[in-house]
């Protein structure tokens, strides 16, 4: 059986997001964010979007991009510490924010990957980050019910791909990408350099492309990748 070649272009990659879709995006800071993708889903234009990503990266820079757009609604979070722009839009009430421990929100990826309902935590429990949340008693402790996460499209970063869309990723920024192309419906990844089938060892493959549906290659990296460029 011939394995499928799945590149495309950027504009083809992200041309079936649509209105009202939860799209995950990979990275922590820089390393593992897909930016050039993101400035393909501003063009695209899709709006009223859920974002679920670790963090709003900095002003004009990453999802940033998007939210200056108008296109996110709602993002699911760790922190916007980094983006005034950000807090200025949650403290408007231009943009729903909803917060969670760093770890919790990589776990409700995970358990939704795995196609779990959600998992089990006593974090965050007497704070606002359990607000509203159902909890269980189990020996006598009481543990928080985090409902797994799963998104429409997930848009992730890797340094290289072969055409079927196995990819490898390089250190810090394996983060989220490996949870988020577990987690959604349809998977779009931007590689630094696409190989040949069998130009990656297998050893060396962090993703399947079994979980890959769309592959772009990404070439000269731009201005905002300068932090990872090795």
């Amino acid at each position: 059986m011939k394995l499928p070649d799945k590149r495309c272009g950027m504009a083809q990659a992200v041309a079936l997001i649509k209105d009202g879709d939860t799209v995950m995006v990979g990275g922590f800071g820089v390393p593992g964010t897909p930016m050039a993708l993101i400035h393909a889903l501003v063009a695209q234009g899709a709006g009223n979007l859920t974002v679920v990503k670790n963090d709003a990266n900095e002003p004009d820079m990453g999802i940033d991009h998007l939210l200056q757009s108008g296109q996110v609604a709602r993002l699911i979070t760790t922190h916007l510490g980094l983006n005034t722009h950000a807090i200025g839009l949650m403290n408007s009430g231009a943009l729903e924010v909803e917060f969670n421990a760093q770890g919790i929100l990589a776990e409700r990826i995970r358990a939704g990957g795995a196609g779990l309902g959600g998992v089990l935590s006593d974090i965050g429990i007497g704070t606002e980050l359990s607000d509203g949340k159902q909890t269980v008693q189990i020996n006598g402790k009481t543990h928080v019910v985090e409902t797994a996460l799963r998104a429409d499209v997930a848009l992730i970063h890797a340094e290289r791909a072969d055409y079927f869309g196995n990819l490898a990723y390089v250190a810090t920024a394996q983060n989220f990408n490996p949870l988020m192309a577990m987690a959604a419906d349809r998977v779009i990844a931007e590689a630094e350099t696409v190989l040949p089938l069998g130009g990656l060892d297998a050893n060396q493959v962090h993703t399947a492309g079994v979980f890959v549906d769309h592959l772009a290659e990404l070439g000269a990296l731009s201005k905002e990748y300068a932090v990872v460029q090795r």
